[in-house]
């Protein structure tokens, strides 16, 4: 599970820096902490669904639940 958060985190720190954007004004602009994002991006949070979706709006971002491959 913490290769996922990890994973997670890498993304959104990377869309977030591909617009340009300060965790600073990520956290702002998704109505989170700045401590969110930052554990949120080093993966280091157990985080609340509707915090992680906010995060991901504001990025342009969604989540795809699918089958694992094989299953």
């Amino acid at each position: 599970m913490r290769g996922n958060k990890l994973q997670l985190g890498n993304k959104i720190r990377d869309e977030r820096k591909a617009r340009d954007l300060t965790q600073t004004q990520l956290a702002s602009l998704a109505n989170v902490s700045l401590n969110f994002v930052s554990q949120l991006e080093s993966g280091k949070l157990t985080v609340r669904l509707d915090k992680i979706l906010a995060v991901l709006r504001v990025l342009g971002l969604e989540i795809k639940i699918q089958h694992k491959k094989g299953k």
